[in-house]
């Protein structure tokens, strides 16, 4: 989606990660995000019309784990509510399209996650295909090895890096949305999200090329990835960056790539890139990640108005 009924910018945002949060919980993580990215713009919560939130309730352990996190949104004012088992990138691609209605000028997105409390190989080994992947319960890494072989065997990438995790362990990142005038009455340096798309691919792994990626090209093509100045990267694996630049094709662009707490990493890019092109005037994009050996991406095209 390249092309908006509504202009929409990310005027504020907050993240906290930390390799291992033994003492607070995901309530306790987010009231302080969540304040300070309110806060930033002079926000209450009862001026927020639009809430959506990206977890998983497999970390959590619970069906339905997502709704006590809200305590750190409040229990009054009553809110629009919208919950994502997926990164908080493509919860904000959810707020993106709910404020193309016109109802609301405001948007709150937040992810959350503390994956250092359990085996995050054995979590992510649930959303294998249920009947011939999932019961071998293979660990990530072993996937993304079987990824890097695939891209080794192409030998359109030379050397690739060797498959070493780069997971943060826990974290939250919030990030404020807000459309047109709005945006400007809260900040001078609105970072305009003039694109966004996200594809997937085939859960089934033999029925994709992992050699490439091509969901992440098609998401780059349908976000209007073109002209970019930076690039922030969302890659779980120091192999995925290649793939990344190859279906984007990013060549000289300055890229920072980082991977991230599990469901937060994606928002945290987007949040980590409006930052850096904030009244710049640049055009950047950030990227997330979603599934097995890359099955799913997002990509985003940002545009800081100049100061």
């Amino acid at each position: 989606m390249k092309s908006f009924l509504r202009d929409v910018a990310i005027v504020a945002s907050a993240t906290f990660e930390t390799p291992s949060e033994p003492s607070r919980n995901e309530v306790e993580m987010l009231l302080p995000v969540i304040h300070d990215a309110l806060g930033q713009v002079g926000l209450s919560q009862g001026e927020i019309g639009f809430t959506v939130s990206g977890s998983s309730d497999y970390l959590q352990g619970y069906t339905f784990a997502f709704v006590g996190a809200l305590d750190a949104v409040g229990a009054w004012p009553p809110i629009r509510e919208s919950h994502l088992e997926m990164d908080g990138a493509f919860a904000l691609a959810e707020a993106v399209a709910y404020l193309q209605e016109g109802h609301v000028d405001t948007a709150l997105v937040y992810a959350f996650a503390r994956p250092s409390r359990g085996d995050l190989d054995r979590t992510l080994s649930v959303q294998l295909d249920p009947y011939t992947v999932a019961p071998l319960w293979p660990d990530a890494r072993g996937l993304a090895g079987l990824q890097a072989q695939a891209m080794r065997d192409s030998g359109r990438y030379g050397d690739v890096p060797d498959v070493t995790p780069t997971y943060v362990g826990d974290g939250v990142t919030a990030v404020i949305l807000a459309t047109g005038d709005r945006a400007r009455e809260l900040t001078k340096t609105p970072v305009w999200i003039r694109g966004i798309d996200h594809r997937i691919e085939a859960q089934m792994l033999g029925l994709r090329d992992l050699g490439s990626s091509a969901s992440t090209k098609l998401a780059g093509e349908g976000a209007g990835a073109t002209n970019i100045d930076e690039a922030y990267l969302h890659v779980l694996y120091p192999h995925q960056e290649l793939l990344v630049k190859d279906a984007l094709g990013l060549d000289r662009q300055p890229v920072n790539t980082a991977a991230g707490p599990m469901m937060v990493g994606g928002l945290e890019r987007l949040a980590t890139a409006a930052k850096s092109i904030a009244g710049t005037g640049k055009r950047a994009v950030a990227t997330a990640t979603s599934g097995a050996c890359m099955q799913q991406n997002l990509v985003a095209v940002l545009e800081g108005a100049a100061a």
